[in-house]
């Protein structure tokens, strides 16, 4: 077990380059299986979700070899159908394994994904529009038996633009007959991510990012190269640990069009930014403004990924902000954590109004989801004293040795083994 020891009360400033984003990652590596090719990804992060999707490959019979960020991964020699169930329950990217299994093998046996516990994030939609691709799917003692003989492409309306099932459906579809065409899919920029790498290996896809996505079927792909767009998550995750402690930072290897609500509501707070083609810069006040209302709504609006750091940074802004989480119902698991920290929360179903004090104290604190946990490092950042955040297996799910990141840019952080004692 392992724990982040923060010191707070440093201004963090200087120069941070962004990784590989996690949420185009780990789909784009889940499709390589649909090419039965060799791949090479570029702007692979080192995060500990990505070695369990490349634990999984490898279980599959498939050969990866890493040479810092870059994977070559070849997908040709899968010798197996089913996900050994323990890995699924390790990460809910799992999920994606769906489409590209049925579109390369034309069945897989897996169980239901686990992951972060914020919400319980119904696989409905995924399974649903599958079944109107022709797979049929057998659900008995939590697993999925999923078999398809022939795919057929077909008009697929969500309910909700899910980007799972968004991306799901595209990878089967990449080998269905006809045309597919998915009506109200995520508009994401990791939806456009897996479009561009999917078409570098041959498919045709088209209208990611738009409100309908054509896929017209192939039945032989060919290697490809392919460079991960930067962490927008991550990016934001950063400016707000730098707001919340009144310093400054140019963000590198950005794309600030993907970050366009994070930035509008970090100006909102009454931080200064200019932005580049791939870069951004910001200098964060002595004391932050309040936000009357912040809402998290599927892409373009304001990312369900950034609600905790956001709600964070209004503990002790001044004011009183109103934050609504309309994505996940239990993503406000790690309020009580930062209430332990001085700060001033009420939460009433999936709305909480924050009452900015002036200052934060450190505490110990446990974090229990992946971006709930970076956000108790935030606080920590910014409070008086020593604070303890436990469970960072967590946040090591989407941050690659965050720590080091942290400290480049002038924190006070440093990660300590600590002995089960049970």
């Amino acid at each position: 077990m392992e724990q982040f020891l923060i010191g707070g009360g440093k201004k963090l400033t200087g120069e941070y380059e962004l990784t590989g984003a996690k949420n185009a990652v780990l789909p784009i590596l889940a499709a390589t299986i649909v090419t039965g090719n060799e791949s090479i990804i570029e702007s692979c992060p080192n995060l500990s979700d990505v070695q369990t999707m490349f634990t999984i490959l490898r279980e599959l019979g498939c050969k990866i070899t890493q040479d810092e960020d870059k994977v070559i991964i070849n997908t040709e020699p899968i010798n197996s159908h089913t996900i050994p169930e323990h890995l699924m329950r390790e990460m809910r990217s799992s999920v994606f394994l769906m489409g590209p299994m049925i579109a390369r093998c034309g069945k897989v046996t897996l169980s239901y994904p686990g992951g972060c516990e914020i919400g319980l994030r119904p696989i409905d939609i995924h399974l649903s529009a599958l079944r109107k691709l022709g797979v049929t799917i057998k659900e008995a003692h939590g697993f999925l038996e999923c078999t398809a003989d022939r795919l057929t492409g077909c008009r697929i309306l969500l309910d909700f633009p899910s980007v799972g099932a968004t991306e799901n459906v595209m990878m089967a579809a990449t080998a269905a007959e006809g045309e597919t065409r998915i009506i109200n899919p995520a508009k994401e920029p990791e939806i456009i991510d897996l479009q561009d790498y999917l078409n570098a290996c041959g498919a045709d896809i088209k209208g990611a990012g738009t409100g309908e996505i054509l896929i017209r079927g192939k039945k032989s792909y060919h290697r490809a190269e392919h460079k991960v767009i930067p962490d927008r998550i991550e990016g934001g995750t950063i400016l707000a640990a730098v707001a919340m402690t009144g310093g400054s930072i140019i963000l590198r290897n950005a794309i600030p069009e993907h970050m366009s609500m994070t930035l509008s509501k970090l100006r909102e707070a009454g931080c200064r930014i200019r932005e580049g083609n791939d870069f951004v810069i910001m200098t964060a006040p002595e004391k932050l403004n309040a936000m009357d209302t912040l809402i998290t709504q599927p892409y373009p609006g304001f990312p369900t990924d950034m609600q905790s750091q956001f709600l964070t940074l209004m503990t002790i802004a001044q004011g009183t902000s109103i934050i609504t989480e309309t994505i996940f119902e239990s993503r406000f698991k790690y309020v009580e954590e930062l209430v332990k920290m001085g700060a001033r929360i009420k939460v009433d179903g999936r709305t909480a109004v924050v009452t900015g004090v002036d200052k934060l104290t450190g505490a110990r604190v446990v974090s229990k989801d992946l971006r709930g946990g970076a956000s108790l490092v935030l606080a920590g950042l910014g409070a008086e004293g020593e604070t303890i955040v436990e469970n960072i297996c967590h946040i090591d799910r989407g941050y690659d040795k965050f720590e080091l990141a942290l400290r480049k840019i002038g924190a006070e952080i440093r990660r300590e083994t600590i002995q089960d004692k049970t």
